[in-house]
This record gives structure tokens, sequence and C-alpha cells, in this order.
């Protein structure tokens, strides 16, 4: 079994994980974390399937910042966290394990979810392959909560024009996308059906599964569903290297 060490990028914390051997060409995951702060390499089901696949896998710390291309001071000061993915992290990627987009899956959980959607529909040729695990579309309903949203949006309205669903493009869009929300997740589940209905409407291709249920929104879930998670990214992983 490969191992979890913690690493610091730009004086960040991340959880970087390399498998026993290694996929090649080199490929990884990139997850990004919901609001509760958990990475994978508290995940025994998500750590057995990347060792599996020979998939390496980064875990930024983002805080409660939801992933966006704005500032959140719990985060940082100045830059935004998805400015944060692109021009620190993904160097490091490049740098130390010698992979880069397209050969990174975006995986995120909850507000990591929407987060990885919004960057794979941001730039889709570099993230061809995404999935998102309850992804919480709708965060402008948690405005006005005393989280780190009140100060990062002036109104709920502007949080709702920042919604993964308002940023897709129809004719540029990820290729490889997975929807995944246990039915009795009553928060996020109507947003993620909401999404599943644009991209089917628009004529996006995407693969969903909102009727496997194991505990709502969870990690009992999240963890009953890394199977089909991580082969999903890694066979399309592979679809696009052959592509290629």
């Amino acid at each position: 079994m490969g191992e979890w060490r913690q690493v610091t990028i730009d004086g960040k914390r991340a959880d970087a994980f390399e498998p026993a051997r290694c996929l090649e060409p080199a490929a990884a995951v990139l997850f990004l974390h919901g609001h509760g702060l958990i990475t994978l390499r508290e995940s025994a089901p998500f750590t057995a399937e990347l060792e599996r696949h020979g998939l390496r896998c980064l875990c930024p710390h983002g805080q409660r910042s939801w992933w966006g291309d704005v500032v959140c001071r719990e985060f940082d000061a100045v830059q935004s966290p998805a400015a944060y993915l692109h021009e620190r992290v993904l160097p490091w990627m490049a740098k130390t394990w010698g992979v880069a987009p397209p050969r990174i899956a975006l995986v995120g959980v909850s507000m990591g979810g929407q987060g990885a959607l919004k960057l794979a529909y941001r730039f889709p040729d570099e993230f061809p392959v995404v999935a998102a695990l309850a992804p919480a579309i709708d965060f402008y309903q948690l405005y006005g909560q005393g989280l780190p949203l009140d100060e990062m949006y002036p109104t709920a309205e502007a949080a709702r024009q920042d919604t993964a669903t308002l940023w897709i493009h129809p004719l540029n869009w990820p290729r490889h996308q997975l929807l995944m929300c246990d039915p009795a997740d009553a928060q996020w589940l109507e947003g993620a059906e909401r999404l599943a209905s644009k991209l089917s409407s628009t004529g996006i291709p995407f693969e969903s599964d909102f009727s496997t249920s194991h505990g709502g929104h969870t990690w009992e879930y999240f963890n009953h569903v890394a199977p089909a998670v991580i082969r999903f990214a890694s066979e399309r992983l592979e679809r696009e290297r052959a592509r290629v």
C-alpha cells in the first residue's frame, strides 16, 4: 500500500498520496474537500481505490472557501482558491509528480463537488474528467448564516450568479462528467438534479447516480461510492489518453 504525507504548497497544507505502483503514464486525482474539511487521507475506501488504480492524489486544504474565484479571507486575504489551484497547485503536481492537465481528474464532495464542477466548466480542456459527489450547487441558500460566504458575496443573489449551473458553456464542456447524490440528501439533491436536467436539455453528455442510498449527506455514502468514483476517474483518464 502506498502512503499519505502532508506537504506545503505556497505556504498552505495539502495531503498527498502516492500508490506503491503508479499508473504509467502518470495520472492523478485532484480532490476538493467539503465544508467539513475532511480529505481522502481519512478515507480507507478511497485510499484503497487510489492504490488499486495506481493514481496519485492531492488534497489541498481550502478552508470554507467554496473553491471559487472569489477571495475568502479564511483561506487567503489576496488569492482566490481557484487561482491558487491553477497557479500554485498544478505547477506543484507537474514539478513533483510529472503530471499535468489533462491527466488530472477533478473529484469533490459537497462544497468541493460544486467547486470541482466550476473549475472543470471554466477550463474544460484542462479538466475533461470531473466527478462531483453531493455537489452543493445551491450554496447560496446558506447565505446569511454567519459563514465566510457572507464576506465573499455582497448578496445571496450574487452568490447564486456564481453557481456551477450558470458556468456551463453549451459549446465547450468537460467530456466526462459524473454527478452523484444520495436520494436521502434533502439539502443538495434538488440542485444536482437541476444541473443534470440542464446538461441533458443542452445535449451535454454526463453520467449520474441519484438512486444509490447509503446514509445521506455523510462520509458513509461517500465511502460507499468510492469504487465507482475512482473507477470512473481512471477509465475516463485512459480514454482521454487514447483519444489524444
